[in-house]
């Protein structure tokens, strides 16, 4: 992709915050119109259903893959180029930081992307929780948790200095990413219509798969033809919502993808619900949900930073580019969420009962 003409009239920065919020309306719209999240789809498999809300979560995850795949194999993206491959992975983060982001999301009711996602639709509550995530992420990131977020990180990392290819590491052959992807969204439509999914939301649900290739191919053809460095990165929502408080608290802020991101999905889910009458504010229910729901968004942003990204980041950006941390990271996010729904929530609806 030739950005020449565009970097003659736009400055590097300028241009990858316009990618950012290009990717990121993408994102907001499809996800809002979807209603993709993980925390709903874990929540299905953890009372053995097999519905709707994982059909959709796995045809996004699905899509992402066969689309950044696909734009390995024609040329348009490299995945050894990404930032999340290029430096050490953390075995130990991806564990730890897995299960704690994992059982927040199912506290807080929503993984960050999809907190962000409500909150541009007037959900109240998504506003707290995101905005704790945000600070939260960012004492992890360079704060006062930074420490205890290093050390443990640190425990088990990733030989080489570089994160590893989980499809090299298993010595599988070129296209065999494509082919598990296909395989998954085979899969993915076979629950889809056993659930009657409409096609719309399979449409918007595999855009968000689509949000994320997308943000791979713009940053990669950006960071080949500019001057100066450029992360090659996708939709996450640890750093960037970090890196967004920072840019609007600094008095010289930077312009990035990642600032561009953040505002780009708040956009298109405004747009999304505004057209759909789905616009309307909501609040906490009780002081109860409150406590649960900040409890949750602090365990997000800490356990985010810690795996190496979000329930987004790692799970569908990362796993993606099948960086084995971040698959990791994905399976134990999986498995936190389904332990806190089944030790907190079924266990409290018994009890009611």
């Amino acid at each position: 992709m030739d950005l020449s003409p565009i970097l003659e009239l736009l400055p590097e920065s300028r241009l990858a915050a316009l990618f950012g919020l290009l990717v990121g309306a993408v994102f907001g719209l499809s996800a809002e119109r979807s209603a993709f999240c993980l925390r709903a789809a874990t929540v299905e498999l953890a009372r053995g259903q097999l519905g709707g809300r994982l059909a959709v979560w796995l045809l996004t995850f699905s899509t992402a893959v066969v689309w950044v795949q696909g734009a390995q194999m024609l040329g348009l993206f490299r995945a050894e180029d990404a930032r999340i491959m290029a430096v050490p992975g953390s075995w130990s983060g991806a564990i730890l930081g897995g299960l704690m982001f994992g059982a927040g999301m199912v506290l807080a009711r929503g993984c960050s992307g999809r907190l962000l996602v409500l909150a541009a639709t007037g959900n109240l509550r998504s506003v707290v929780a995101g905005l704790i995530f945000a600070v939260v992420a960012q004492m992890a990131l360079g704060g006062w948790l930074a420490p205890m977020r290093q050390w443990l990180a640190g425990l088990w990392t990733t030989p080489g200095g570089r994160n590893l290819d989980l499809l090299v590491a298993l010595g599988l052959p070129p296209g065999a990413g494509l082919a598990a992807g296909l395989g998954l969204a085979a899969v993915a439509l076979g629950l889809a219509v056993r659930n009657a999914i409409g096609w719309r939301v399979l449409v918007f649900g595999s855009g968000v798969g689509f949000a994320v290739a997308l943000g791979w191919v713009l940053t990669w053809s950006l960071a080949q033809q500019a001057f100066e460095p450029v992360s090659v990165t996708s939709a996450t929502f640890s750093g960037p919502s970090a890196n967004t408080l920072m840019f609007f608290l600094s008095a010289d802020p930077v312009l990035d993808f990642d600032i561009g991101l953040v505002p780009g999905v708040a956009l298109g889910a405004l747009v999304s619900a505004g057209f759909g009458g789905r616009l309307r504010f909501q609040g906490f229910d009780g002081e109860s949900q409150m406590r649960r729901s900040m409890t949750g968004a602090a365990l997000m942003g800490f356990g985010a930073m810690l795996a190496g990204g979000c329930a987004i980041g790692a799970g569908v950006t990362g796993g993606s580019v099948f960086a084995a941390t971040a698959w990791l990271a994905l399976a134990c996010m999986w498995i936190g969420a389904m332990l806190t729904d089944l030790l907190v929530d079924q266990a409290g609806a018994r009890v009611v009962a």
